[in-house]
């Protein structure tokens, strides 16, 4: 009876891809997951408000008398909407990495599906082999496609990934036209390193162009004083 009444469990248990008494291989938390993303969600509007109110306080205390108290609160709040924008450090590195991880998976997608292995469980399989915040995307995708859910809902966990988008576009083509997905998921991943690559060098390039203005402003009293300070005093000695 023991045996017989747990079996709807262990089916459950099985549908949802946790075996009994075993976690999941995608489900413990990994630093900077979305566990992490929204325990400092919760936590980044309270730093952003006693940031934007001290802010403010420190306004108050500069300016001084009435003119501090009145320009203290306009002050906080353009504080507090420019410290929102600001893109947290964990947020930022988790969709760098995501991004960086992205054709890897591309790759091992279209080569679980060359194997002949389904959708769901190559999905499943590439889950279990990466590892980082992209795992823990597709291992949702891959737990709602074998819940039965249809390819825009399944896919939806990895709409925040940069150029996620076009791996979902490719799928849902897929997935209406009936074609073949590994050779375009190969595509995928190259026009991906491409990008990548492309957006490398053109970092690098701003880089060496940004860079002439500090050196522009270290060089510029040098030359000052050196070039053009003995002529000024030349010519003035002449003319007085």
């Amino acid at each position: 009876m023991l045996v017989a009444g747990r079996r709807p469990l262990r089916r459950l248990r099985a549908l949802r891809g946790a075996p009994i008494g075993v976690r999941p291989a995608t489900s413990p938390r990994r630093r900077g997951g979305p566990e992490d993303d929204a325990t400092d969600g919760r936590r980044r509007p309270d730093t952003i408000r006693v940031a934007a109110g001290l802010g403010g306080v420190a306004v108050a205390v500069v300016v001084g008398g009435w003119p501090g108290a009145v320009v203290a609160l306009p002050a906080a709040v353009l504080l507090d909407r420019l410290l929102r924008r600001i893109e947290p450090p964990a947020v930022r590195n988790r969709r760098l990495r995501e991004a960086a991880d992205l054709p890897l998976a591309a790759d091992l997608l279209a080569a679980t599906m060359r194997a002949g292995a389904p959708v769901d469980r190559s999905i499943q399989a590439v889950a279990e082999a990466l590892d980082g915040p992209l795992a823990d995307r597709l291992a949702r995708v891959g737990r709602l496609l074998r819940l039965g859910g249809g390819p825009e809902e399944a896919w939806a966990p990895l709409a925040a990934v940069p150029g996620a988008e076009r791996l979902t576009a490719a799928v849902l083509r897929s997935a209406n036209s009936g074609a073949a997905l590994a050779g375009a998921l190969t595509r995928l991943a190259d026009d991906l390193r491409a990008d990548r690559s492309t957006a490398a060098e053109a970092a690098a390039r701003r880089a060496g162009v940004l860079i002439v203005l500090p050196l522009g402003l270290c060089f510029l009293p040098a030359f000052i004083l050196a070039g053009l300070v003995p002529v000024i005093v030349a010519v003035l000695g002449d003319v007085l």
